[in-house]
């Protein structure tokens, strides 16, 4: 063997054991980094499309923030508040995020549930819709009539609650309970004569289907989104439900502060226009903070209207599922 064909030789081995060094620590590395990731502890959240948790899993940071203090947040969505409340009740979430309603009826039935936290008031994109040329002029006009809602949720104690300062009793109206794209068509087609529901289906059928808003939730509901949590879970995870909230209200705060890249965001993950997201967003502000006693108060007058009107079979009382005490 000549000199070069040794030069060769040595080049060809250097190279091999630079590569098979690379690949050892590019290993090691990896099997860190998994050992790492199992070392995080699995959080799973509930939400639904357009609510606080939808920003935030869209916008990305609360998943980095809540890796960094030790937890991987996973996320599933679903279609109701109903199914939520099932879903926390049989373990395969931890969190779940919902409208004022479905907590009452989950409580009435016995699951221990905690209220982590409230959200800020939806009530302006909240309300009863009717057709631009109804004659329908105020709630007293609805006796009789035929009103869209879903029940379980936010639209049905909305309702339930506006009929009742209108001086009209729930036998007044006839009520068409549907899932609310459901009652996006019966409400296109005249088949019913009002809607009862929430944003973004009230924005949207303001712009698509020539509808206005009879009443609006203000002074009558606040409609606020709940952060709710299995007892047992929310007694032993206390410093989850800490980091939860502080940064989802971080994603709050850029949620009112940029308007136009939310809008854009929100478009995306709705699928609807940007016109009807803006008109749901510059009639909210969002926020997110800890369950107190006013939050509390609140729910306890969809518990009560909700037990007189034999909606619920067992009193709740609300002060009895929050750690805020």
């Amino acid at each position: 063997m000549n000199k070069k064909q040794k030069r060769l030789k040595k080049l060809l081995i250097s190279v091999v054991l630079f590569f098979w060094a690379v690949i050892a620590i590019y290993g090691f590395k990896q099997t860190d980094a998994g050992a790492a990731s199992s070392d995080l502890q699995t959080v799973t959240i509930g939400y639904q499309k357009g609510d606080p948790f939808d920003i935030a899993k869209q916008r990305g940071e609360f998943a980095k923030k809540m890796k960094s203090k030790g937890y991987k947040v996973v996320w599933k969505e679903f279609q109701d508040g109903n199914s939520l409340m099932q879903a926390l009740k049989a373990g395969s979430i931890n969190y779940a995020r919902t409208g004022d309603t479905p907590p009452v009826s989950a409580l009435s039935t016995g699951t221990k549930l905690t209220y982590v936290a409230a959200g800020s008031s939806k009530a302006k994109g909240s309300g009863i819709l009717i057709k631009k040329n109804s004659s329908i002029s105020s709630v007293a006009d609805l006796k009789g009539k035929k009103v869209a809602y879903t029940k379980g949720t936010s639209s049905q104690y909305m309702l339930l609650a506006a009929l009742k300062k209108a001086g009209l009793s729930a036998s007044d109206v006839t009520w068409v309970n549907m899932d609310q794209s459901s009652a996006s068509v019966a409400f296109s087609k005249g088949k019913v004569d009002a809607w009862a529901t929430w944003d973004p289906y009230t924005s949207q059928a303001e712009i698509n289907q020539n509808a206005k808003v009879l009443i609006s939730g203000v002074g009558i509901t606040n409609n606020r989104d709940y952060v709710l949590a299995m007892q047992s879970y929310a007694k032993e995870n206390t410093e989850v439900s800490k980091y939860l909230i502080k940064y989802l209200e971080e994603d709050m705060v850029w949620a009112n502060n940029n308007h136009s890249e939310l809008i854009t965001m929100m478009s995306k993950s709705l699928k609807v226009s940007k016109a009807v997201v803006k008109k749901m967003v510059d009639r909210r502000t969002y926020g997110i903070s800890a369950m107190n006693s006013t939050y509390a108060k609140e729910e306890q007058k969809i518990a009560d209207l909700f037990y007189e009107e034999n909606l619920i079979e067992n009193k709740v009382t609300i002060d009895d599922y929050g750690d805020y005490k």
